[in-house]
């Protein structure tokens, strides 16, 4: 988690784009009778790098997507991207939901599943093959590509850590 820290990103100067990912009505059975609400997971970016999720709870549909919304402007991470894949091959796991994606060539598409397609169109990787394994909960898909989203790292990156030149990362 410290990992997903360090990319936090600001919403000023940010044209952000929500995707609905999943909407689920919950019942509670009480004395009185049944009370249905609303749970929404939404996932926002603006097809640059940058992405976040959120999940809003209320009474009426609209209501729940408009707090996820919200929710999901305050979860934001800035994710590396090599053109319109992804720099390397990841893998996460958040709950029962495991994720492996590894980068596609150009014109490939995104071959991914439901909710790990919303975030992969919000984040504007337009190449990627996508696997999820285990529990294909949405919410927990959503939070583990996220994750594995926020543990990438470009060369550049990679090259400033070691403290060797561009040149050297890739050569050994």
């Amino acid at each position: 988690m410290a990992e997903m820290n360090d990319k936090k990103v600001r919403t000023t100067d940010l044209e952000l784009k929500d995707r609905l990912v999943a909407v689920r009505r919950v019942t509670k059975v009480t004395k009185g009778g049944r009370h249905f609400s609303f749970a929404a997971i939404v996932v926002v970016g603006d097809e640059k790098g940058v992405v976040g999720y959120g999940l809003g709870k209320a009474n009426e549909v609209t209501t729940a997507i408009s707090k996820g919304i919200e929710d999901a402007k305050k979860n934001l991470v800035k994710v590396p991207l090599n053109k319109e894949t992804i720099p390397h091959e990841q893998t996460a796991k958040f709950g029962g939901a495991q994720v492996f994606m590894k980068p596609a060539a150009p014109g490939t598409g995104v071959k991914a599943g439901g909710a790990m397609r919303a975030v992969f169109e919000s984040v504007g990787i337009r190449d990627v093959l996508a696997k999820s394994k285990g529990s294909s909960n949405p919410h927990n898909l959503v939070k583990a590509t996220v994750a594995a989203l926020a543990q990438m790292r470009d060369a550049y990156t990679v090259a400033g850590l070691r403290g060797v030149p561009m040149n050297n990362v890739f050569n050994g």
